[in-house]
């Protein structure tokens, strides 16, 4: 089987990317290791506890690849505020989205929700997709890269995409370098129930141990449900993990500080360990890397999908322009237009990340002090706030098409 493109990985980037690539006489093939199904969403299913905070920015890409209506019917949350605290002093700062005259700072959607509108999309296209196709081994063979799957079939395509997570095989397979560390933090993620309603605002505390995020979750017209990312040391979450339900709900309401109540209830709970990892490269002749393969950044700020949502229109967008005057699509100068648009803007965005998080996790005094008067200090600057809420949004900079307003 042959693809002039072919994308290994049909998660949420992966599939943007195939459906970015549609109509435009490329012939794409989409694998990935698993069922490619679209699963029935049930409106009264619990919430899946691994959630993106989805900015304006993949929304509008989202829309023009026709899948923001899949996910609006079946179901996201929007969020206008967001109040982050110091829990080990009195610093404080709130950013809203009408300091920008924008209506919402962004939507709280489960993976699943973004994954199966994805696929619905897919399923109506003239893509190629090929369902547990798990991937042994990638060679260089000529012009193109051949790939044998574990059932022995082989794929040969000029162009191959890795968008197969952040433990790629693409990347294993071909070599590919990266840089990585471990942030010595696990997250713990899960969906609760609280007394008071979220007010329709994404909260985060820094506590001693690492940050904890309330993530609004709206069901049945209801506020009062959340999703939680809780970044603790292996040690507390290995404790946080083995406690019941009522205990860790305790432990909860204590560490957010009750900001919304008594914590009723929790789903059950997912830990994660996290890990920063950034490719030295993101292409190689007849290669790129996108996404979570490409990069993986601390949950801090939820930005993680958002940077791969915006790796695949910017790639898309390399790979038409250069396909409609001609030119080789896997070369390597092809395809360095992409690299060279994208690994500033991650790497601006990981090292901020990465600074904010040591920042806060810092323990001597002035260091507390400073951070503590900074937070007071930027609150008090609606410039400078505004200014991040249009980071945080995705509307700033040199925007790939698909994010551009019409």
């Amino acid at each position: 089987m042959r693809a002039d493109v072919l994308i290994v990985g049909a998660g949420m980037v992966g599939s943007a990317l195939a459906l970015a690539l549609q109509g435009s006489g490329l012939e794409v093939l989409l694998l990935d290791g698993g069922s490619l199904s679209v699963k029935p969403f049930d409106e009264q299913s619990p919430f899946e506890p691994r959630v993106s905070a989805l900015s304006a920015a993949s929304q509008r890409i989202l829309q023009r690849l026709g899948a923001w209506d899949g996910i609006a019917g079946r179901r996201s949350s929007p969020y206008r505020d967001m109040q982050v605290w110091d829990g080990s002093g009195t610093g404080q700062i709130h950013f809203s989205a009408a300091s920008v005259h924008a209506e919402v700072l962004g939507h709280i959607v489960e993976n699943r929700v973004v994954q199966d509108a994805l696929l619905e999309r897919l399923h109506e296209c003239d893509i190629g997709l090929l369902a547990n196709a798990r991937l042994e081994q990638m060679r260089r063979s000529g012009d193109d890269w051949l790939l044998t799957l574990a059932d022995g079939r082989t794929l040969r395509a000029p162009l191959v995409v890795a968008a197969d997570g952040a433990n790629s095989a693409v990347r294993r397979l071909t070599g590919c370098a990266t840089r990585e560390w471990d942030y010595l933090h696990h997250a713990i993620v899960t969906s609760v129930r609280s007394s008071q309603p979220h007010q329709l605002t994404a909260w985060q505390r820094f506590t001693d141990t690492g940050p904890l995020a309330f993530l609004p979750l709206v069901r049945d017209g209801q506020h009062d449900w959340c999703s939680i990312v809780w970044s603790t040391t292996p040690a507390e979450a290995e404790r946080l993990m083995a406690l019941d339900d009522a205990s860790f709900c305790a432990e909860l309401e204590r560490a957010f500080e009750g900001r919304l109540g008594q914590v009723l209830g929790a789903d059950p709970r997912l830990c994660v360990p996290l890990r920063q990892r950034h490719a030295k490269r993101y292409v190689a002749e007849g290669l790129a890397l996108i996404g979570d393969a490409a990069h993986t950044i601390h949950p801090l700020a939820g930005q993680g999908v958002n940077l791969g949502f915006l790796d695949a229109a910017v790639l898309a967008q390399v790979l038409l322009e250069a396909n409609g005057r001609g030119e080789r699509l896997a070369e390597v100068k092809v395809l360095s237009r992409f690299e060279r648009k994208r690994m500033p803007h991650n790497l601006a965005l990981m090292a901020a990340m990465e600074g904010f998080e040591r920042l806060f996790q810092a323990d001597p005094l002035p260091l507390r002090w400073l951070r503590n008067t900074g937070l007071k200090v930027v609150d008090q600057m609606p410039e400078a706030k505004a200014l991040f809420v249009r980071q945080a949004l995705g509307l700033s900079g040199d925007l790939p098409e698909l994010a551009r307003a019409e």
